[in-house]
């Protein structure tokens, strides 16, 4: 399966996970617009999304769907929690309840003859989750915005081919920076966002043999930069005997602004 990232940041979010004719993305936090194209550039006909599967209902996360939704009639999957402040989200505009299908975590569903797991996440949400999907062979993996983890969460990440994981901020620059003493604190809380080096450490309970390709998401615009990010969780891999280079593995940040596909992979039509 595929793994890409349409957009992502503290600005607006959404993955693209699919092959051949099975396509999925994960939140519609920026505009139809750019998913739109992003979709294209992936030789994916938008129409031909199978489900938007979303993690929780903040506006970086959600903020495109209304708009998706009234031009394509696709299903939503979600949290009852999480479907229920969605739908009470009036800068949504107008969304038609019944495209909404209610997930749990720890109970997979079948889509397309792909396995999709929700597992719960530690945030300041309604009732937040990370996805994983399979099809049999391989499995790709979505986890961010979370403020810690645990070894649910790693044991529930692991075996992913293709995973991108958050790297929010730099500690430092976070508390130096110009954000309200209690937004800090809300950022580095248990419900709050990964740092650069805690995403270091996470990764390196998850990677395992199977592990080719890695994602760093989510990045803060005002408490990160991409180098520094990158950098960092790869300093934190190499001091735990993983170092990046010798390992056959990519890692890349996703961009916030552009589609970012596998730098291994020839960029070919999927469909």
């Amino acid at each position: 399966m595929e793994l890409a990232s349409i957009a992502s940041g503290s600005s607006g979010n959404c993955l693209y996970i699919g092959k051949k004719e099975k396509h999925f993305l994960v939140d519609a936090g920026i505009s139809r617009k750019r998913i739109v194209e992003g979709l294209t550039q992936l030789a994916v006909d938008p129409a031909s999304i199978s489900g938007i599967f979303i993690t929780h209902e903040h506006i970086d996360h959600i903020g495109g769907l209304g708009v998706l939704l009234r031009k394509y009639k696709i299903p939503v999957f979600a949290t009852a929690a999480t479907i229920d402040r969605i739908l009470t989200t009036k800068s949504l505009g107008k969304v038609d309840p019944s495209l909404f299908e209610i997930i749990r975590p720890d109970a997979p569903i079948t889509l397309d003859g792909i396995k999709i797991e929700a597992s719960s996440v530690m945030h300041d949400a309604a009732d937040p989750v990370c996805y994983t999907f399979t099809d049999g062979s391989t499995k790709v993996g979505i986890a961010t915005d979370f403020g810690t983890f645990d070894d649910y969460l790693v044991e529930k990440m692991k075996g992913c081919e293709s995973l991108l994981v958050e790297a929010n901020h730099d500690l430092n620059m976070l508390m130096v920076g110009p954000y309200p003493y209690p937004l800090k604190r809300r950022i580095m809380g248990n419900k709050g966002h990964m740092s650069n080096e805690r995403a270091g450490e996470f990764l390196y309970k998850v990677i395992g043999e199977e592990t080719k390709h890695i994602f760093l998401g989510h990045l803060s615009k005002e408490n990160n930069y991409p180098d520094l990010a990158y950098e960092t969780v790869k300093c934190e891999l190499a001091m735990r005997n993983l170092p990046i280079e010798k390992s056959g593995m990519t890692m890349q940040i996703a961009q916030r602004e552009e589609p970012t596909f596998c730098h291994a992979k020839r960029m070919t039509q999927i469909t």
